[in-house]
């Protein structure tokens, strides 16, 4: 014969409040069975479709590359829309400005350009000293909007690999080939 056991404890109330706010409510205590009752999770977690984020933002054959250098110009990183995974590796020889050797930034199609990263270096007058940064992020990049580079050193080369992650709905993008299990 089953036995109904009232539970008491405030932090699995706590636990049920913050999981499911329309219970926040509920005045009853919760009870506890020693039936066992099966429970059939139907969602996508359970079926093991998920895939955990370190592996879906891994480096695939759809990485793209570029290498910018000794030139003040800008270009064209990205175009398409969508969650973007960049990782970055500057190196630049001061010379002589105060300003940033290396932005990389949001065009929106005006001259408002938005910066997402940028390295500056402080002017010593030693034209010998080489500076350097790595740095990995994500950009969102919506309809009309493009990631540049900017150098405004003749003294600069930056690399710059990236993926997209995730289109711009959020749906996320694995790896070329891969299909969870």
């Amino acid at each position: 014969m089953s036995q109904i056991t009232s539970i008491t404890s405030e932090s699995l109330q706590e636990k049920i409040r913050q999981l499911l706010p329309s219970q926040q409510g509920f005045g009853e205590d919760l009870q506890a069975s020693n039936v066992i009752v099966p429970t059939i999770d139907l969602t996508a977690a359970a079926e093991g479709a998920e895939v955990p984020e370190i592996l879906q933002t891994a480096w695939d054959d759809a990485t793209g590359h570029t290498r910018q250098s000794a030139s003040t110009t800008t270009s064209d990183i990205i175009t398409t829309t969508g969650f973007w995974q960049i990782d970055l590796v500057a190196v630049w020889q001061p010379n002589g400005s105060n300003v940033p050797a290396i932005t990389v930034q949001i065009d929106d199609g005006t001259v408002t350009k938005i910066p997402v990263w940028q390295c500056s270096y402080a002017n010593t007058g030693a034209s010998t000293s080489i500076a350097s940064a790595e740095q990995r992020f994500v950009v969102f990049l919506r309809a009309g909007r493009k990631l540049q580079i900017y150098t405004a050193s003749t003294n600069a080369v930056i690399d710059i690999w990236y993926r997209q992650i995730a289109d711009v709905n959020g749906t996320l993008t694995n790896p070329l080939g891969f299909s969870p299990q």
